[in-house]
Formats: C-alpha cells, structure tokens, sequence
C-alpha cells in the first residue's frame, strides 16, 4: 500500500508512506513517481495522517446501559453507581448479552478512529460475568482494537464484601490493569489502605494501575498524594495512572504546588473526562457551579503526561456519548481554557501520543518507519482546523489493512452572495 501526498501530524512537508508485509516501510517526500500497476494507492491530496486515537479509560461493560432499571435523576455519581448496584441485583445478563453491548460501543470507537482502547470493568460482583465477557470481547476483537482491561471494584476495595478477594481474582483470570476507587470506601483509612493494596498487587502480578481517584468536588479528597507517593516509593510511576482527580480543581494552590513537586517525580499519568465530568460534577454546588475538572493546564505546563477520555457511552453516569474523541478535545479546550494558539495545534496529542504513554505502547506507536501499519487519516490539512472543525476520520487502517473508509459529506449552498466566492 502506498499513502501519498500525506501532510504528517506536527511536521511540515507533504510525505508519502509506504507499507510493506504490516509495517511503515519508509517514509519519504512525495514525488510524482510511477506507482506500480498492483500496489493499493490511498492519494489523501495534502489531507493530515496521525497515529490512531487512544481512549485511555471507557466503561465497556456499562455501556448503553442509561435508563435501566432507571434514570440518573440527580446527574451525580453516587447516584449513578446507586443505579448500577441496583441493575445488578434486578437485571441477569447472560455473558452474550453484555459482549453484544460492549461490540456495539467498540463498533461506535472504531468509526471514529479509535484503535486502542482501556476499559474498567466492575469486579465488585461476584460471579465475574462482566470480566469473563469482556475478556472474551478483548480476543475477539484483537485484530481491529488493543484493549486492556481494567480490574475495577466499583463499589469498592474494602466497602465491598469480599472486594479484595475478588480484585485480586480478577488480576488471576487475565485482567491487564489493577483498579481502585478510593474516595468511595467508608472511611479515608479504608481508602489511603485501598491504594496501597491496588499498587502492591500491581507489584506483585507484574500489572499496571489505574485508580478512579478524587472524583468528587470535596477540596479534602487527596487520595491522589497517596496514588503519587506509593508508585514513587515502588519505583513503578510510569505504570500507573490517575483517573478523573477532579477534587484538583478545588485544591488550595498553596497545596497544590507542593503536591506537584510529588507528582513530577513519580512520573504517574493523569486522565481528565471532561465531557462526563462537567456532567457530573458540581451537582452540590448551587453558584458558582464549580467545572470539575483536574488541572489539565497546569499538569502539562509542569510536563506531567495528560491525556483525554470519554468514560461512557449511555450509561447511569452519562446518557450521551457516542465513542468520538474529537468531541471530547472540543468540550475539554473550552472548560480548561486551552483555546490558545499552541494549546490548539498541539491538542491531539490529548487523545494520541499523551494516550499512548498512559496505556504504556508507546514504543510501537506512531507513524515511524519499522512500526506496524496502523494509522487514521483525517479531513483537514492543519492542526488548527482540524480541532476548530472537529474534522471527521476519513480513512483507519491497522496492519496496512482498511478498517473504516468515510466519504465526507457534501453542502452545496443555493445562495447567489456565495457563488464563486
């Protein structure tokens, strides 16, 4: 296969891109060369080739699951997980159904370009069904997505009962990541002791960690200091994330200067939510609404690896969502106010190479000659318009093989003043 006429994320020039047995055989400056008779030719006419978008955290096994057995009336999280422990006890899935569910919303991630994904998945249920599913989706599916699976006690480590036993069964059965959802346990002891138990696992199994951390407006939830120093004293920071960390918005700035000195050395990664979390946060509040988001500015001012996630298609915690990312950047720019010229044209590394690091693959992403053929080419010819457009993907490809192919639409205004102009 031969890409031409290429313009390459982050670089001037326009390139051609040649793929040889899966692989970025070489990249070189386009030319008008004589292309043989039986090579694929893809001529993207100067439009812009990128790694594939990365959804660093999504919630499989929850997915299109909103309004069952009812609505999130409150819009808060306490609700929301309210909600699922409910639907749990009323409403028996079978193994099939939930696979059928989590495909439909992997179906909705791959169209947008997706081709890396980490999911949570509730381990707080004793039969496991949700992990034995979606560890059956994750083979299935391996072909047109790299998915990691996240061992999440939703409803807790110790709030739960049996929820370490079943946390460490998980890791067991095949789960890639170690979870944990501190500011949910009863007590801060039981939540500081919930962290240490998630990373000495992840120590032990050779897993990485990702925690549901500080997901609340509560400005004394600092269960991310502990997530930072235990990964700094186990030496294992760039395998661990922090999820959410929303309380950072409400952080005094006399601590939070101190508390970035920590997380610079523990080298851990953060994911920010910001389409969920402006949904969910600030429901407390009455005005100012506060946005709920962590400090995605000033963590990758202080060069602190940030990334962006959905978290949820149509479940108790968030009825929208439809798997594009690129709705995400859009939504996440505007609430951290990130709309300055460099902030912009620098903004899909948010769902690209920040991603990337965060599910720890970057050493075989990108769009390098050796690595594997996997890239998405999206309708526009610069970084500034691509996120003031939200331009669509119009072609993904994995192992030098097309997954999606997207025809753009097409306006044609009948007004006159436009004609010609």
């Amino acid at each position: 296969m031969l890409i031409k006429n290429a313009k390459l994320y982050g670089q001037d020039g326009i390139w051609d891109i040649h793929i040889k047995e899966n692989k970025i055989f070489k990249i070189t400056p386009a030319e008008q060369a004589a292309v043989p008779a039986d090579e694929k030719v893809i001529d993207v006419n100067g439009k812009m080739v990128l790694p594939p978008f990365v959804e660093p955290h999504i919630h499989l096994d929850y997915a299109l699951t909103a309004g069952t057995p009812r609505w999130n009336q409150s819009g808060t999280l306490f609700e929301g997980i309210q909600i699922w422990s409910e639907r749990k006890k009323v409403v028996k899935e079978t193994k099939e159904e939930i696979k059928n569910r989590a495909i439909k919303a992997l179906q909705m991630q791959i169209k947008h370009g997706i081709q890396h994904v980490r999911t949570h998945v509730d381990i707080t249920d004793p039969s496991l069904i949700g992990l034995e599913a979606l560890l059956e989706v994750k083979q299935e599916i391996k072909p047109y997505v790299n998915l990691q699976i996240v061992a999440f006690p939703q409803e807790g480590i110790y709030s739960y009962p049996k929820g370490e036993e079943l946390l460490e069964e998980a890791l067991k059965m095949g789960a890639d990541v170690v979870g944990g959802i501190p500011h949910y346990e009863f007590t801060r002891e039981d939540g500081v002791r919930s962290v240490q138990k998630s990373l000495e696992l992840a120590y032990r199994y050779g897993k990485m960690v990702d925690i549901h951390c500080d997901e609340i407006d509560d400005e004394q939830s600092r269960f991310v200091e502990v997530v930072a120093a235990e990964a700094y004293k186990l030496g294992m920071g760039e395998l661990v994330t922090a999820s959410h960390t929303t309380a950072m918005g409400s952080y005094n700035d006399a601590y939070t200067y101190k508390l970035f000195k920590l997380l610079k050395q523990s080298k851990i990664h953060f994911v920010s939510l910001p389409k969920a979390n402006l949904h969910l946060q600030g429901r407390f509040d009455t005005y100012p609404k506060r946005r709920g988001l962590t400090r995605v500015k000033e963590l990758l001012e202080a060069e602190i690896n940030v990334c962006f996630g959905l978290d949820s298609i149509m479940d108790p915690w968030y009825p929208l969502g439809d798997g594009n990312l690129m709705t995400v950047v859009d939504t996440g720019l505007h609430a951290c106010h990130m709309t300055g010229y460099n902030d912009i044209v620098t903004a899909l590394n948010l769902i690209t190479t920040n991603g990337a690091k965060t599910l720890n693959i970057q050493d075989t992403y990108g769009v390098k000659e050796g690595n594997p053929a996997n890239l998405i080419i999206i309708d526009s010819s610069s970084e500034y318009d691509a996120i003031r457009c939200q331009a669509p993907v119009l072609y993904s490809i994995r192992n030098g093989e097309v997954l999606v192919e997207t025809i753009p639409a097409e306006t044609e205004l009948n007004i006159p003043l436009f004609v010609n102009k």
